[in-house]
Formats: C-alpha cells, sequence, structure tokens
C-alpha cells in the first residue's frame, strides 16, 4: 500500500519522446514553472546516489535559473506533514498514511531546490496541483496559460496536474528529461499520455533555450514595487495611495519608451494603477506584434 523502494533506471532520451499531437510554442511571456513535489519524503524512495534523480535535479535547477532570468513565475507544490484524516481521506486506502507517518523534516523540499523569496509554494492535497490551491487563479491574474511542469512522480501528480491544466485551457509542457517515476515504463507513459492528450512532451535544453522578449506582468509588478518600495500591492489599488509622485510617473514613461512602448505621463497618471498600467503595456506590445 505504501510506496515501494524504486529501483533506477535510464532517463528517456529525447530522440525516444512519442511526437506531440500538437505544436504549441512555448513563450516565456505567457508560462509558469511548476516544481512538483520535490520534497525529502518523495526522493527519498530511491537510492541516494541514483543518477535519474541526480539528473532530475539538475534540470530542475537548470528550468529554475531560465525561470528567474525570464520572468517566468516559479511555482512548487509541497505535501504537508499536518494532514487530518478527513483531508488526507481516500489517499490513506490507496498510498497508506504517508508523509504523516514519517517525520516533519520530511517535508521540506530538497536543498538544491529551495524555494526563492519570491516563489510561490502551494500547499498540496490530492494529485492535482490545482485541487484545493489557488494555482488557476494565480494563472488567471499574470495572464499566463502555459505550464510546464517537472518534477516527481511523473504518471501521478505530474501527468493528472497536466490533464487539469488542459481542462483548464492552459496548455501543459511536461518536461520528459525533469520527471521521474517508479519505473521507466510508468515514465513513458506519462510521456505517451500527455503527448497524445492534453499537451506538448518536451525536453529542458529546449525549455532553456527560450528567451523572453518584451515586458511581462511580473517584470511590471516587481518594477511597480520598485518604484512605491513596497512588496506587497493590491493591483486595483491608486499607486498614489503607496506614495507614487509625478516625478516616478515620468521616469517609468521614459524606460518604457527606451523598451518601445510608447505610454505618455499622461496616461499612467489617468488611472495609476497596477492592473491598468498592465492593460496599457500588454494592448501596445500587442499592436506591435
Amino acid at each position: 500500500m505504501a510506496i515501494a523502494k524504486i529501483s533506477t533506471y535510464l532517463m528517456p532520451e529525447r530522440e525516444s519522446y512519442p511526437n506531440n499531437k500538437t505544436d504549441w510554442q512555448l513563450d516565456p511571456s505567457r508560462a509558469v514553472l511548476l516544481i512538483h513535489d520535490m520534497q525529502r519524503y518523495f526522493l527519498n524512495f530511491y537510492d541516494a546516489e541514483s543518477e535519474l534523480i541526480k539528473t532530475v535535479v539538475n534540470h530542475l535547477v537548470q528550468l529554475r535559473t531560465w525561470a528567474h532570468q525570464n520572468n517566468v513565475p516559479v511555482v512548487y507544490t509541497a505535501q504537508p506533514y499536518e494532514q487530518p484524516a478527513a483531508d488526507r481521506a481516500l489517499l490513506n486506502a490507496m498510498w497508506g498514511p504517508g508523509l504523516p507517518a514519517s517525520t516533519i523534516d520530511q517535508q521540506k523540499i530538497i536543498d538544491q531546490l529551495s524555494p526563492a523569496e519570491h516563489d510561490i509554494v502551494l500547499t498540496k492535497w490530492r494529485y492535482s496541483a490545482f485541487k484545493r490551491s489557488d494555482l488557476l487563479e494565480r494563472m488567471q491574474n499574470w495572464n499566463r496559460d502555459q505550464l510546464i511542469i517537472g518534477g516527481v512522480y511523473a504518471h501521478i501528480g505530474c501527468m493528472v496536474t497536466a490533464i487539469e491544466a488542459f481542462m483548464s485551457d492552459i496548455q501543459p509542457f511536461l518536461v520528459g528529461d525533469a520527471v521521474a517515476d517508479f519505473s521507466e515504463e510508468e515514465h513513458r507513459l506519462a510521456l505517451k499520455y500527455v503527448s497524445s492528450r492534453c499537451g506538448q512532451v518536451v525536453d529542458t535544453e529546449s525549455v532553456v533555450g527560450q528567451v523572453a522578449t518584451g515586458i511581462t506582468r511580473p517584470w511590471l509588478e516587481q518594477k511597480v514595487q520598485q518604484l512605491i518600495e513596497e512588496d506587497e500591492l493590491d493591483s486595483e489599488e491608486n499607486l498614489i495611495l503607496y506614495g507614487l509622485d509625478s516625478l516616478r510617473i515620468m521616469q517609468f514613461s521614459s524606460e518604457l519608451k527606451a523598451q518601445g512602448i510608447n505610454i505618455s505621463f499622461e496616461e499612467l497618471g489617468r488611472t495609476p494603477t497596477l492592473s491598468n498600467w498592465w492593460s496599457l503595456v500588454d494592448a501596445r506590445q500587442r499592436i506591435a506584434g
């Protein structure tokens, strides 16, 4: 009933991936990176020196670095140590007591992938990262409709999250060499299902080769936070109330123009909210594109 010790296997090579049914193109300005359940508890079922896990961790580190460099939001899932019976529910019948039967330190995400200050960590309750979380709402607020998925286990949480993303009109990209599973057979099962039923299967190299162009909403949020010297803000709140003045609005207008986005001081000052500024920037970029 509980997870058994996992024997290592060879990571599937890109040349052996199944053909994708769609031809979606990954766009950093539309994407979110999901690092799925990379907790000590779930990785302890592999051999400590597993080349498979070393590869997965190395590729996830590369993906996370790429995401940070390209203003791609990074989201983690992690099951909690405290799981009341009513919350764990049917998982007990399928997997036994799970993480709660271990020790609290096993809840931690592994050190190599420790979340950065601005990364998001969602509490994981079910196979899908969307279930009982605000992941969908966050992606909608960020104006993002692509989800890059890596972590463990490929044919359970990673695949089911990809399925639910697809059913929510989000394009999932499962990174075939940044996931691991109970066996090569189940790993390949996940690749085959996603590629033929709900998404794209890609490799790490193809993802990190994508470079963001234009201004993204996360970049704008970070820039506004710098302007008002606040770490948190309401996207609908008037920025004047946070201390924004006309001089900084003028400076910001000049910075946008330097990046090819022509929005006047008057336009920015008319409705100075993060939400409205993003609408202005996004509209100008769409016209330019």
